[in-house]
């Protein structure tokens, strides 16, 4: 199909297509199937504990692919230094890095000069533009409907993404509510140049997670997500349960930081990952989840994904 875009040709890349970083979940078995199906496997940094475990993680995905792979940094209000963990993926000689849920400056000032290339995870305009400034090779653009960490406005992607494209010069990549070829399509048709999800990624067969989260996934409609963490400046979507409406309701009675830490830790969601107890944890999810009906290997996604944009581009040729 001629879905060449300046992302493929940036990322070496067959389609547009980029998997995002997935607290606690994106590790080598489904960074490496996504690359070997054409699009950008991603592994996650911050969810590992040591440098080793990065550098482990990576030689395994170059153990399973010859295709190009990105590497996670989620840098968000509460995380723990990274630098250690940059200076693996640098080490390593990984062809892509990614920057989420925080100020980018000091994970691209530390990549400067390597023949790495960088993307940001951005929720508005201005941040777009600074991402630029600091020499971001493209940019992802999340509206408000995406999973995990969202920006602060309640912006949606349809919306965002166009005005991004509007303001700078690298290539933009929609992320948020995007699970399938009309949304690629749709993507493109806003002036984006790939796509990048995360939800739809959960729900197939590499995700290492627990049957109940994809299956919570599957059984979702357009309202079984909540954004949490909003009263303290993070907002993040997930999936609605037992403990995420604790958490709003601590949040409605104006529970800080430090009494909701406990509830809304890593640890909780990667306990929700592997356990799938709703009533002891929490699973990251878009509004994208509604549109999830299958569990697929991700060759069989992608391919899914690229037929249905097919078919609609020749609709439109006609």
């Amino acid at each position: 199909m001629g879905l060449q875009t300046r992302i493929t040709e940036l990322l070496n890349i067959y389609y547009p297509i980029i998997q995002g970083g997935l607290a606690h979940l994106a590790y080598s078995d489904l960074a490496a199937a996504v690359s070997n199906a054409g699009g950008l496997g991603q592994i996650t940094a911050m969810s590992l504990e040591t440098p080793e475990e990065l550098r482990n993680e990576i030689r395994r995905v170059k153990s399973m692919t010859d295709k190009p792979f990105g590497v996670n940094f989620a840098i968000g209000q509460h995380g723990r230094p990274f630098e250690h963990m940059v200076d693996i993926a640098i080490e390593e000689s990984v062809p892509v890095i990614s920057v989420t849920g925080g100020n980018p400056k000091g994970v691209m000032d530390r990549v400067e000069g390597h023949n790495i290339k960088k993307l940001v995870l951005v929720a508005a305009t201005r941040q777009a533009e600074k991402a630029e400034e600091l020499g971001a090779d493209a940019v992802m653009v999340v509206g408000q409907e995406g999973g995990g960490h969202l920006g602060r406005g309640d912006v949606g992607t349809f919306v965002l993404t166009p005005e991004v494209v509007d303001r700078v010069s690298i290539p933009v990549i929609a992320s948020g509510g995007i699970v399938d070829g009309r949304g690629l399509m749709a993507a493109l048709s806003l002036g984006a140049e790939g796509i990048e999800m995360g939800t739809r990624f959960i729900a197939t067969e590499e995700a290492q997670v627990h049957m109940n989260y994809k299956q919570a996934i599957l059984d979702a409609t357009e309202d079984s997500t909540v954004v949490i963490k909003r009263s303290i400046g993070s907002p993040a979507r997930a999936l609605r349960g037992p403990w995420t409406a604790r958490i709003l309701e601590m949040e409605q009675e104006k529970a800080g930081y430090d009494s909701l830490k406990a509830y809304i830790s890593g640890k909780v969601n990667k306990d929700y990952i592997e356990n799938g107890d709703p009533n002891e944890g929490f699973g990251w999810a878009g509004q994208s989840a509604a549109r999830i009906k299958d569990i697929p290997v991700v060759s069989e996604l992608i391919q899914n994904i690229v037929i249905e944009a097919e078919g609609i581009k020749e609709k439109w040729n006609k």
